[in-house]
């Protein structure tokens, strides 16, 4: 027999959890000063497809060299891919941050805004590096899912959904706003490390007596 569910304390136990192991890449940057919207944004496009151990080294390296619309401007599209070498789709993804910083300065005058709209109205820019950059950049309240947290609150029959938009939704309508940053910043290294998604540490998982488990065959 389960617990009912209780999301505040599955959360601080979560984060007790998750203290030994790296923080989630975009809340890693912010740490080490890459804190504006635009250095937030061109980091989440990094990281699409791509390990967060991957992800961090490239954009500091971006950074090095272009930490503004400006800057990143003043490289080529095969001088910006090549920076951007070891993430996935470098020449596109240079090719997309190119187009927003052209807008970002036509635009915004260089100042990308804190909307969600304005953000999903990029090219390239969808919900999950929207909300991810007003949750770390603009300390909005917003909630971004990405494989892991998909997989964690399904597994734990917090939600019923096929799809990382639609768990968008269901998880805007059941969790209250205040904790809606903590869902990919507790829940992404939670999934990555301990509620992987193949034999999940379900032995030494804190939420276990809360989680249904569903779809859940072997674990360790």
């Amino acid at each position: 027999m389960k617990k009912p569910f209780d999301l505040d304390k599955m959360l601080a136990l979560i984060a007790k959890a998750i203290a030994p192991f790296p923080k989630a890449a975009m809340f890693e940057l912010k740490e080490r000063g890459y804190k504006s919207m635009f250095e937030q944004l061109m980091a989440c496009l990094i990281s699409i497809r791509t390990l967060d151990e991957v992800s961090i080294p490239v954009s500091e390296r971006l950074f090095t060299k272009a930490r503004t619309p400006q800057q990143l401007l003043k490289l080529s599209v095969s001088e910006l891919a090549e920076l951007l070498h070891g993430t996935q789709y470098p020449g596109q993804k240079a090719q997309t941050m190119l187009a927003i910083a052209e807008t970002a300065i036509e635009k915004y005058n260089g100042d990308l805004p804190a909307d969600f709209k304005a953000l999903t109205d990029l090219k390239g820019v969808g919900p999950k590096c929207a909300n991810l950059t007003l949750g770390v950049a603009a300390g909005m309240q917003a909630i971004s899912v990405d494989v892991h947290v998909h997989r964690v609150v399904n597994r734990w029959g917090f939600v019923s959904t096929n799809n990382p938009e639609k768990t968008l939704f269901e998880l805007e309508q059941k969790v209250p706003q205040e904790k809606w940053t903590d869902i990919n910043r507790l829940l992404m290294p939670f999934g990555k490390h301990i509620c992987t998604g193949n034999l999940p540490h379900c032995s030494t998982c804190p939420v276990l007596d809360y989680c249904e488990q569903v779809g859940v065959g072997k674990h360790r």
